[in-house]
């Protein structure tokens, strides 16, 4: 039995967040005493092999009530979500999924005197009327997606969890994710992940979005310094309860295969935007996260050329030890 004093759940735990997060909390707290959390089982061999893996739908709260008396959480990730691009498919699930979710878990750690949860919001919150450079902590939010509109109602009901309740609930609300770990969930932002690959492959890469196409995005190792520094900040220091705005840079299309070419000269890109631009075109060119630097110190590490970088050698590592 794990030791429940520091025992942490990730819910979500096979995504493109989670399967990173889960290993670094692992090497934080001890392998045993990080339970990775999904519907599925986990296909990446670390995360299978380093600890307790249950398997979880978030929507039954026999399973979750179950895992929290066995296991006695201290603190629960709930990662589980349908992401933009994919929730437009079928937008009543996506609204059932990311909401009723939220409640269960919301509503366990309550039942059970969890210590603390993390839910994550986005830059998806934002909507057409948004101020688009520099957005601000507190601004309009007309989101358009149905994973938007419910990241915005989630805010609001962990804000008022918090006010209401007493529920220690941190939020960051996360700019498009980049990783070599795990590939992506079908976001808008994705194409910033598969331009990589497609590069190392030497294939002409066909991106959704138009070349001038601004968003703010992060490198994931910065994503998770930033989940675990707020997680791990003093309660005083949260002043934000809805969510934090988070920010590291802010690229296009054009910029990010410029970027490459310094790597890899004869890399090609076409442009053939689909429904994913026009869901781009409502969501911030760049970020104001001054909140989140005065209140817990935040400030990233990476910027494109920097990720790029890193991008281009783990992935060339990992494609030479699957060739073997």
């Amino acid at each position: 039995m794990a030791n429940t004093s520091d025992t942490v759940l990730v819910i979500g735990a096979c995504g493109q967040l989670g399967s990173e997060l889960t290993m670094e909390l692992r090497r934080m707290y001890g392998d045993a005493n990080v339970v990775a959390a999904d519907i599925a089982a986990p296909k990446q061999a670390d995360l299978r092999d380093s600890g307790p893996f249950e398997k979880v739908d978030v929507l039954d709260t026999n399973v979750l009530a179950g895992l929290a008396s066995k296991y006695k959480f201290r603190h629960i990730y709930h990662l589980a979500a349908v992401l933009s691009a994919t929730g437009e498919k079928n937008p009543k699930f996506a609204w059932k999924l990311n909401m009723d979710g939220l409640f269960n878990v919301l509503d366990l750690a309550l039942e059970q005197k969890v210590e603390r949860i993390y839910w994550p919001s986005s830059i998806a919150v934002f909507g057409p009327s948004t101020p688009r450079q520099h957005t601000p902590q507190q601004t309009v939010m007309d989101p358009n997606t149905v994973y938007g509109i419910s990241k915005q109602a989630g805010e609001r009901w962990c804000e008022y969890y918090f006010q209401k309740y007493g529920l220690d609930v941190r939020s960051l609300r996360y700019p498009g994710l980049i990783g070599y770990k795990a590939l992506p969930g079908g976001g808008t932002t994705d194409y910033a992940v598969d331009i990589y690959h497609k590069a190392l492959e030497g294939e002409v890469f066909e991106c959704f979005l138009s070349e001038d196409t601004y968003l703010p995005m992060m490198y994931m190792p910065d994503a998770l310094k930033a989940t675990l520094d707020l997680m791990h900040a003093p309660a005083e220091q949260i002043k934000v309860r809805d969510s934090y705005n988070l920010s590291a840079m802010s690229f296009s299309p054009k910029e990010i295969a410029a970027s490459i070419r310094k790597h890899i000269p004869g890399f090609e890109i076409a442009y053939k935007p689909d429904s994913r631009q026009q869901i781009a075109d409502s969501w911030p060119q760049s970020i104001d996260d001054s909140a989140a630097q005065q209140d817990w110190g935040w400030n990233p590490a990476y910027d494109l050329d920097a990720m790029t970088e890193d991008m281009l050698v783990n992935l060339k590592k990992i494609k030479q030890e699957q060739a073997v």
